[in-house]
């Protein structure tokens, strides 16, 4: 565009002044853009990054909130403002992703089936974790709770629609138990940790850190998501991207995942260094983040593009299987009214980020 400075400070005359503001607009005009040149589409084909990267993640000590305390996508993407925007749950993810509030955000497997079964505007493009120990149904020293046949009668918090929701109703309905005879009551993680202290449930079934704290206040384990895990009910935290997002902004995904890889691989080399810098985030001491840490199975980008998770492409991999599963179930529990058949679900999975990174190592 034409840029004009003012050359001179003396007055003109009538004339002449009227003469040079004519030719101010007249090559303005003629050099203004037209709309077509300034679109998103042909901006994002100039530059290939967006603007701004809104990431909607969960406090959970894993490659994601390691990432983040340790700035590695910042410094990789140097021009792009990274906003991080924490959530509570999955269901809290689903709805922002609707709104259109993030680029890519953290939910549960279970979330993830069902905001597939209802059409979600978004696809599974990473495994943040396998979850294991981290996931655990703890109960009160006052409960009187030593088993789950123990659970008929009590109070029990849990965020519904989540992983944990899914691993509770699964061993439930495992155990034999209708899920009617438990009061079974939709709490999210903080407010589950007052409900507690409260003394107004008999147990929650959640993740770190808000079962820990419930852990250290007179709690014990009854089961865990690692030991249904042995009994083929497998949960995960995945990641999930806008599907305009990762159709226009391709490499910049990739490079989210290159950067999720290298938070891993610093984890595996240096577990004390990793469990410092997320205990600033999770607010528990090294120690015990090192411990909750080792509770998930922190999933490499090579690994995740095997088939036993996302596969490739052009060998799809067991996820759209665990998917379709866990929407079944929360179909038979009335939580959603269908699921859609396994195309769909394979359909929903992006694996061409793992696998470029895979490609690329």
């Amino acid at each position: 565009m034409f840029k004009f400075r003012r050359l001179f400070r003396r007055k003109f005359n009538a004339l002449l002044a009227l003469l040079s503001l004519s030719l101010v607009v007249f090559f303005a005009a003629c050099a203004q853009p037209t709309p077509e040149a300034t679109t998103t589409e042909d901006v994002a084909a100039a530059t290939s990054m967006p603007s701004e990267f809104r990431i909607g993640y969960q406090v959970i000590p894993n490659a994601e909130v390691l990432m983040k305390n340790m700035g590695i996508v910042e410094e990789k993407f140097p021009d792009v403002e990274i906003k991080w925007l924490s959530f509570d749950s999955g269901r809290d993810v689903n709805t922002a992703m609707v709104s259109g509030g993030i680029d890519v955000g953290l939910v549960g497997s279970v979330p993830a089936s069902t905001g597939i079964a209802q059409d979600l505007p978004y696809q599974v493009y990473v495994i943040h974790d396998v979850i294991g120990d981290n996931e655990a149904l703890a109960v009160t020293a006052g409960s009187g709770i030593t088993s789950m046949a123990d659970l008929s009668g009590k109070k029990i918090g849990v965020p519904f629609g989540s992983t944990t929701h899914f691993s509770l109703l699964s061993a439930l309905d495992k155990e034999g138990i209708p899920a009617a005879d438990v009061q079974v009551l939709d709490m999210q993680p903080q407010d589950m940790l007052a409900a507690w202290q409260r003394g107004d449930i008999d147990g929650g079934f959640v993740w770190h850190p808000t079962l820990s704290r419930m852990i250290e206040q007179d709690g014990k384990v009854l089961i865990t998501a690692k030991e249904l895990a042995a009994e083929g009910i497998i949960t995960a935290d995945l990641g999930v991207v806008n599907k305009e997002f990762a159709a226009t902004y391709p490499d910049m995904l990739t490079g989210y995942v290159e950067s999720l890889d290298e938070a891993v691989q610093f984890y595996r080399k240096d577990p004390e260094a990793a469990a410092e810098a997320i205990s600033q985030e999770i607010g528990l001491s090294p120690e015990e983040s090192l411990a909750v840490m080792n509770e998930l199975v922190w999933v490499s980008a090579d690994e995740q593009a095997s088939s036993q998770y996302l596969g490739t492409p052009e060998e799809p991999g067991a996820l759209g299987q665990v998917l379709k599963d866990s929407a079944e179930f929360m179909v038979a529990q009335g939580a959603i009214p269908s699921a859609p058949d396994l195309e769909a679900y394979q359909a929903a999975i992006f694996n061409k980020a793992v696998a470029d990174v895979t490609a690329s190592k």
